[in-house]
């Protein structure tokens, strides 16, 4: 089960340190949209290891089951180009979030997600959650935006099928 929030990110007001974390490239696409099933590359960045997994998620906004299984790098290729839509390419950053999760105490991470290709200018943060009730008691950083949670056009599925959300452009 997967539970997250999802947040708009302003760069103006992105913390200025965000570069020296961790960071993943993603390329991903999707064989299906409704249910999502999605393939994806992830590169551990600057040199590290490439994967390919590919993603069962059902419908569900704050909450939703999420099967994940590894791919080899051939199956993964072979699979984009299976792929319906935009193809989405992005930078995830993985910083601290400062906060324990309540119902495990399980330390938070930020997952900032800054896009590029044809979705540049797009930033979001999304930050995953042991119980609905975790969630939905978060007091986000004063650097998140607008709540995206459960909001259409903003989930990567919907991206890929419909490019850029109007509210971004």
């Amino acid at each position: 089960m997967e539970i997250e929030r999802k947040f708009l990110i302003d760069k103006n007001r992105l913390p200025e340190d965000y570069k020296s974390y961790p960071a993943k490239e993603l390329r991903q696409g999707y064989v299906l949209h409704k249910p999502a099933l999605r393939i994806r590359r992830e590169k551990d960045l600057p040199d590290g290891d490439t994967k390919y997994i590919m993603t069962y998620k059902d419908k569900g906004g704050l909450a939703r089951q999420e099967i994940n299984v590894e791919l080899p790098a051939d199956a993964g290729e072979k699979l984009f180009s299976k792929c319906d839509g935009h193809i989405i390419e992005k930078t995830r950053y993985l910083i601290p979030a400062k906060a324990k999760d309540p119902s495990s105490g399980r330390e938070l991470t930020i997952e900032l997600d800054v896009f590029s290709g044809e979705f540049i200018g797009l930033l979001y943060a999304e930050v995953e959650f042991d119980s609905v009730e975790s969630a939905n008691s978060y007091q986000p950083p004063e650097w998140f935006g607008k709540d995206l949670t459960g909001i259409r056009g903003f989930s990567n599925s919907e991206l890929s099928q419909f490019g850029m959300p109007a509210e971004v452009r």
